[in-house]
């Protein structure tokens, strides 16, 4: 969004909550920023400054507005649109990277020199790399000190910080306050039980249909691995440092989010994946309105609005999961993919008996959640752990050889038509395999998976063409928003 000083002003005064994590408002005259949606009184125009990014405000000398918590507003939906440099930076950033790798480890994965990188973020965000990272490991802090009973040593490494005095400067400049007044402010408010639980609110844009977001999850559930359960989302995490258990409950304007984590340096990149897989920072009422202006899928836009399109948490996962789903059911495939994590499990679970286990004693933990299998895992069964046909068991070992090797990337940053070129070079990949991925794995909300059976037939209940090329060409208006469009029509199937 540019910053057009009138366009954003209206948006403020009107205290419109869409616009919320597009730009945030400075407020000169009290040295703080906001949401565009905070319900303070409406600033005087000479007194505002419009910037891109919560760091470009930090960067200004400003602090986050107390009232409206700036910093936990939604993302920004631009970045799905435009998939540049820039997009793919602040999603790895989102993640963790640079908190792990540094900037010269982000500039490397995204092929750009330290000093290029940081000119293009500054000219698009008004804050460098560092900066960014700053004020993601600020409001991870914060959520650790008003949700944990932690110390407030053990919470500055969580989240990032290179020293207890850096995160105690960093929280005064970002907050106006000490961790200690933070903390003191949540009054009388209990840390949730268990160590390494937290809980937090996962802001969104309405609307939001949650019984459609559910009604996917649901159906393509792993045993072991996810389940859905009286209105709530539940499923394993493989994260950076460690593993993870989240249970995600949409409720009015937000995501009820409770993690579990080994590993507390995982918050901001298990809540970056959280979001990511239920489509929080889209846009819906921008996709819902180029949508709604073709006759045809009008009525379904109307009946059901702020329809987001599931992503993924891990996109190896999601890759497996694609290969295995080419060309039978939804219930075929989860069968198959059950199958297959149950001959991990099974060996996974003679290991740890072997190493760990006194004799006789029982060993049972299958009531928790875990991650999906990794690469490395999937390398390590057996033909007879796959039960599928050869080419395809021999398609999931190339993948996950190309993982290993690094010469296909799936993480959240990739260049998406990089990854999709790379992918269909492998064998056992063809283009609706790729497609799907680029829609689910790295969140391209412009895809239309015209061949797929369900999409066409979702297409003939509309009274739409039906055949792959002329739906192809009647799509076109639904740019750039075709993988929303392939979501309502696998539900109109």
């Amino acid at each position: 969004m540019e910053m057009d000083f009138e366009r954003c002003y209206r948006a403020v005064d009107s205290r419109d909550q869409r616009f919320d994590g597009w730009f945030y408002t400075g407020v000169t005259s009290t040295g703080i920023y906001c949401r565009p949606s905070c319900p303070a009184i409406t600033p005087k125009r000479q007194n505002v400054r419009f910037f891109p990014s919560a760091a470009a405000a930090q960067g200004a000398g400003l602090r986050a507005c107390r009232r409206c918590r700036p910093d936990a507003a939604p993302g920004s939906p631009l970045w799905d649109v435009r998939a540049d440099v820039v997009g793919r930076a602040m999603r790895l950033i989102a993640d963790g990277v640079v908190d792990r790798d540094g900037v010269p480890g982000l500039a490397s994965r995204l092929g750009y020199t330290e000093r290029h990188l940081h000119r293009m973020l500054s000219a698009e965000m008004g804050a460098g790399p560092l900066a960014l990272a700053r004020a993601q490991r600020a409001q991870t802090a914060r959520i650790l000190i008003e949700t944990t009973d932690l110390a407030m040593a053990e919470i500055a490494f969580a989240a990032g910080f290179g020293s207890v005095r850096q995160f105690n400067d960093t929280l005064r400049e970002v907050y106006a306050s000490a961790p200690s007044d933070l903390r003191a402010a949540r009054g009388r408010q209990q840390a949730p039980a268990g160590a390494g639980t937290i809980a937090l609110r996962l802001a969104y844009r309405p609307p939001l249909h949650t019984r459609a977001l559910l009604d996917f999850l649901a159906v393509r559930a792993l045993p072991g691995v996810e389940e859905v359960r009286d209105g709530t989302y539940h499923r394993g995490l493989r994260l950076p440092h460690g593993t993870g258990q989240v249970a995600l409950t949409p409720a009015d304007g937000h995501v009820a989010a409770t993690l579990r984590l080994a590993d507390l340096r995982d918050l901001a990149p298990a809540v970056a994946r959280c979001r990511r897989l239920l489509d929080l920072d889209a846009d819906p009422a921008a996709i819902d309105a180029t949508l709604a202006a073709d006759p045809a899928l009008a009525p379904v836009v109307t009946a059901e609005p702020g329809i987001r399109v599931p992503r993924a948490v891990d996109g190896f996962e999601q890759a497996v999961r694609a290969i295995i789903g080419q060309q039978v059911s939804v219930t075929s495939a989860r069968t198959t993919l059950t199958r297959l994590l149950t001959a991990h499990r099974v060996d996974h679970e003679v290991d740890e008996v072997d190493d760990d286990q006194t004799p006789g004693q029982p060993h049972d933990q299958r009531s928790e959640l875990r991650g999906f299998l990794s690469a490395g895992d999937l390398l390590s069964l057996p033909d007879s752990g796959f039960g599928m046909p050869v080419g395809r068991r021999e398609a999931l070992r190339g993948l996950a050889l190309a993982v290993v090797d690094g010469s296909v990337d799936l993480a959240p940053g990739v260049d998406r038509e990089e990854a999709v070129g790379r992918l269909l070079a492998l064998p056992g990949i063809g283009p609706w395999t790729a497609n799907y991925l680029a829609m689910r794995a790295f969140g391209d909300p412009d895809v239309l998976l015209s061949s797929d059976l369900a999409v066409r037939r979702g297409a003939a209940a509309l009274g739409l063409p039906d055949t792959p090329p002329t739906l192809d060409r009647y799509a076109e208006r639904w740019r750039p928003w075709r993988s929303y469009a392939t979501i309502r029509l696998w539900r109109a199937a």
